[in-house]
C-alpha cells in the first residue's frame, strides 16, 4: 500500500470517527468555524487550565477532509500547553501552505495529520483542512490576549 492510500484512509476513518465528537461540558472556551464556500460549519469546545488544554471536542457537518482535519487536530492537542498548540497549528498551516515539506519533522509534530500535507496541491480545500485550526488559534488568542498565527 503507498502512502496516498494510506492517507486516504486515515483521512475517511477519522472523517467518520466519534471519538472527539462531543461539547465539552466544562469548556472554558468555545468557537464557531464556518466556511461559507463549501457549508463547513463546525464548533470547537476547549477546557484549558493553567496552561494546558484538558480536553477539546467538536461537533457540526461538513466534507471528510474538515471532518477529518478535526478530529485529528482534538486528538494532537488534548494534553498539550497552550504555547506547544500553538506551535502545532503553525507547522500545519505552514504544512498546508508547502512551507514545511519534511516528512520527518512533520511526522513528529502531527501525526496522522501528515495525511492531509497533499491538500496544498488542492487550492479548492485548503479552507476546508485550515478551519478547525484556525478556530482553535481564534480561541488561543481570545483566551490568551495574543496574536493569531499569519494566514
Amino acid at each position: 500500500m503507498d502512502l496516498r492510500q494510506i492517507y486516504s484512509q486515515i483521512i475517511m476513518e477519522q472523517s467518520t470517527s466519534k471519538r472527539h465528537r462531543h461539547e465539552v461540558s466544562d469548556a472554558t472556551a468555545t468557537e464557531r468555524g464556518f466556511n461559507p464556500s463549501c457549508g463547513d460549519d463546525i464548533h470547537l469546545s476547549v477546557k484549558i487550565e493553567d496552561d494546558i488544554i484538558q480536553d477539546i471536542g467538536f461537533e457540526g457537518v461538513g466534507c471528510a477532509i474538515s471532518q477529518a482535519s478535526t478530529s485529528l487536530l482534538c486528538g494532537l492537542i488534548k494534553g498539550k500547553t497552550i504555547a506547544e498548540a500553538k506551535e502545532t497549528i503553525k507547522v500545519f498551516l505552514n504544512m498546508i501552505k508547502g512551507e514545511i515539506t519534511d516528512d520527518e519533522v512533520l511526522e513528529n509534530e502531527l501525526g496522522d495529520a501528515i495525511a492531509l500535507k497533499n491538500i496544498s496541491t488542492m487550492p479548492q480545500r485548503v479552507r476546508c483542512a485550515v478551519l478547525a485550526w484556525r478556530t482553535l488559534d481564534l480561541i488561543i488568542a481570545k483566551e490568551t490576549d495574543s496574536e493569531m498565527i499569519e494566514p
